[in-house]
């Protein structure tokens, strides 16, 4: 029995680096996996270059690939109306931004550099919310054609450091991640305008439906507008400019809702480009 019993105990004692004697050894110990690798994040979806090289331009999505519209909003701010601004006079639009963000449309809104200069709390909040998406509308709103509205024109040789101008302004307020997409200034545009953006890589981006909410003051003339004119992959140009366009908040309550009734999505532009670039 004494023989019996040292023999266990040496045997437990030999098997206590691998386990608790009387316990069944366990498997093998595995070494940990490997964290994932931080995921990169795919560049935005972009047209290729145009004819010639020139900068391409984006009018609308697929007509056939199923019922989305990206609504987009003009933050028009021009370099000179800084005094304006100071007296009181009113180039954003909260409550409309407030009213996107209850409905949970996702949208584009196409912003000047000075326009992000005079509201950069709010110019932050739109570039880091991922129900929007931020994009170019040129520092200085100034008119990339000779005649185009009214608006002071950009020399040809300065329009490419007026666009980024108004990247720089963009991220020295906060604005992480600006899309490559510029809006010409009264969407007033030429060949030669095309040729002078070719070297900053942006995508130019129209629209195929006018709002007509500048300087209106009937909001269901306005959301008749625009729901007469949303098909499939549309583009509807709009403003968040409460001097300049102050009924479009209400037109939006009014065409939000009809859309999705009609069996619309609402989506960014980013991804109405990236369905045409899967398209062809």
């Amino acid at each position: 029995m004494i023989t019996l019993s040292r023999r266990v105990i040496a045997a437990c004692v030999l098997a206590a680096a691998l386990t608790a004697c009387g316990a069944p050894a366990g498997p093998a110990a595995r070494p940990p996996a490997p964290a994932p690798s931080p995921a990169v994040p795919s560049a935005p979806p972009t047209l290729a270059a145009g004819p010639a090289g020139l900068t391409p331009v984006f009018e609308h999505g697929p007509r056939d690939a199923g019922k989305t519209v990206a609504l987009t909003f003009d933050a028009d701010m021009t370099a000179d109306q800084g005094p304006r601004a100071a007296a009181g006079e009113r180039f954003d639009h909260p409550r409309l931004i407030g009213t996107l963000r209850a409905l949970k449309v996702p949208a584009t809104v196409f912003m000047t550099g000075r326009w992000a200069e005079e509201y950069p709390d709010q110019a932050r909040s739109l570039g880091r919310d991922p129900l929007f998406e931020v994009a170019n509308h040129s520092y200085s709103h100034y008119a990339f054609t000779g005649d185009c509205y009214g608006l002071p024109s950009v020399p040809e040789e300065r329009m490419r450091a007026d666009v980024e101008r108004a990247y720089r302004a963009f991220r020295a307020v906060g604005v992480p991640d600006p899309m490559p997409y510029f809006r010409f200034p009264g969407g007033c545009y030429d060949r030669r305008a095309l040729r002078a953006l070719t070297p900053a890589g942006v995508t130019a981006v129209q629209w195929d439906v006018v709002g007509g909410d500048a300087f209106a003051t009937d909001a269901d003339a306005v959301a008749r507008q625009v729901l007469d004119g949303v098909r499939p992959g549309s583009v509807v140009v709009l403003h968040c400019t409460r001097s300049a366009a102050p009924t479009t908040e209400e037109a939006v309550r009014t065409v939000v809702p009809e859309l999705r009734r009609r069996g619309y999505r609402f989506v960014k532009v980013s991804e109405l480009i990236g369905a045409a670039n899967g398209h062809g």
